[in-house]
């Protein structure tokens, strides 16, 4: 639920409120694409490298290695497209909202947030993920869960046809879990 401008989380009969903040664009920086590059590493490095966000209690690590431009990895799957990590294109709708993770990932228990967790298969092997959908913004939060651990993996906007399938794939997981 929104209120003001901020979504509203009951715990315990208390309200608590947060904010996505405003997204981050790259006229604000007059155009200059490596000032407003530095500018969006510095909150990815804020959130995620000098403080960790907390999946439900549990503290995230971070996929540091390999360094790209000096850059972590997962700076990369934030805020570039691509599949080759030395090939990837920056996407400026992610870099815009490169504050938004951290506490989306913060309030994953927010009832306003869809959260489930998957398996994907791919050229990669088989991967754990969790995935905290924020529907109202279209955009998805993915962590990979490696047992002991777990990282943040990517963030984007997602379009129509994506978002039925997520949505499907969230109904299908709720359903599962409530017939255990």
């Amino acid at each position: 639920m929104f209120l003001y401008g901020k979504q509203v989380i009951i715990e315990g009969g208390e309200i608590m409120a947060f904010n996505l903040p405003d997204i981050i664009e790259l006229a604000d920086f007059y155009g200059d694409f490596n000032l407003y590059n530095e500018a969006v590493y510095e909150i990815f490095k804020n959130d995620f490298v000098r403080k960790k966000p907390y999946f439900r209690g549990i503290k995230l690590g971070l996929k540091k290695y390999p360094l790209v431009d000096d850059k972590e990895y997962t700076y990369y799957h934030f805020t570039h497209d691509g599949n080759k990590e030395t090939d990837r294109a920056p996407n400026m709708r992610r870099m815009e909202r490169i504050a938004w993770p951290s506490p989306i990932i913060n309030h994953s228990e927010n009832t306003d947030l869809k959260v489930w967790r998957n398996i994907r298969r791919g050229r990669g092997g088989t991967k754990k993920r969790i995935l905290i959908f924020c529907e109202n913004e279209n955009y998805l939060v993915v962590l990979e869960d490696r047992g002991k651990y777990i990282l943040p993996w990517t963030a984007y906007l997602v379009q129509d046809r994506k978002k039925r399938k997520l949505i499907d794939e969230y109904k299908k997981y709720i359903k599962a879990e409530t017939a255990k």
